[in-house]
C-alpha cells in the first residue's frame, strides 16, 4: 500500500532524514519508534508533503511526492498531526465538516459523517461545542474523526495516545484496530513500548534520521531488549 523508498527531507538547509525506507502494508498496523528527535513525525509530514523531500513516497501505485500538499488527502490519506491541531474556535461539526470537504466523493459526506460519528459517540453528543473546549481526549477523537473523514487508504497517526488518561487510550486503539480490520494501512508513531507489542504487526525503528532495524510481529517478542536499547529505555 505505501511504499518509502530513499527518503532525505529536512528544513532548509538542516537534514533529518536520510535515505529512509518504509512500507506499510493493507490491514496492518505499522510502527514508527524512535528516540525524540530521530525524524519520526517529519517523515510524516513528508507523506503529507509539508516539508521538502527527495525520494519517492507511493501510496496505491501513486507518487504521492508529485503532489502538492493540499491534493495528498484526495488520494486516500488521512493524518492526525502531533497536537492535533484542530481549528479550536470552530465546532466539532464544523472541524468535521472541514475534513468531510477532502473527501473524494461530495455525494458521500452525508454516509461518510455518520459512519465517523458511529465510532466517537461522545463527539456525537457535542457537536455544536467549540473544539478549544474539549477535553484533550476529546480532541484526539474529533483529530481522528477528521482524518477518518476523506476516507483514507492510508492513516497516519503522529503519537495519538500522548497525555491521555487509559481510558481515552483504549478508545484510540480500538478505532486503530477496527481501521486495521477493514483493511486501511496504519502508519503509528508511538514511544510506548508495552502499547506497541499489543498492536503492531511490523515496526520501523529510526536513529539519527536512518533506518536502524525493524521487527515484524512474529519476531518482535524476542526482540524487544533490542528495542528497548534503540529507544534508551
Amino acid at each position: 500500500m505505501l511504499k518509502i523508498e530513499a527518503l532525505s527531507a529536512g528544513y532548509g538547509q538542516a537534514m533529518v532524514l536520510r535515505d529512509v525506507a518504509l512500507e506499510a502494508q493493507a490491514g496492518e498496523i505499522t510502527v514508527l519508534m524512535g528516540r525524540n528527535g530521530a525524524g519520526k513525525t517529519t517523515l510524516m509530514k513528508s507523506i503529507m508533503g509539508l516539508v521538502k523531500a527527495s525520494g519517492t513516497v507511493t501510496l496505491d501505485g501513486v507518487a504521492l511526492t508529485a503532489l502538492p500538499p493540499h491534493q495528498v488527502p484526495r488520494h486516500g490519506v488521512g493524518y492526525v498531526p502531533q497536537g492535533r491541531r484542530l481549528f479550536s474556535e470552530l465546532t466539532v461539526a464544523q472541524n468535521i465538516e472541514i475534513g468531510l470537504g477532502a473527501a473524494p466523493d461530495a455525494r458521500s459526506h452525508g454516509a461518510l459523517r455518520a459512519e465517523v460519528l458511529a465510532l466517537f459517540p461522545r463527539l456525537a453528543e457535542r457537536m455544536d461545542q467549540r473544539a478549544g473546549t474539549l477535553s484533550g481526549g476529546e480532541q484526539q477523537m474529533l483529530a481522528t474523526a477528521r482524518a477518518l473523514c476523506v476516507k483514507p487508504k492510508l492513516l497516519l497517526l503522529d503519537e495519538p495516545t500522548e497525555g491521555l488518561q487509559p481510558s481515552m487510550i483504549e478508545q484510540i486503539r480500538q478505532v486503530m484496530l477496527a481501521m486495521r480490520d477493514k483493511g486501511l494501512a496504519v502508519l503509528l508513531v508511538e514511544q510506548r513500548i508495552d502499547a506497541v507489542l499489543g498492536l503492531a504487526d511490523r515496526v520501523f525503528v529510526i536513529e539519527n534520521g536512518r533506518n536502524a532495524e525493524s521487527f515484524t510481529r512474529s519476531d518482535l517478542a524476542a526482540g524487544e531488549a533490542r528495542l528497548r536499547s534503540h529507544l534508551g529505555v
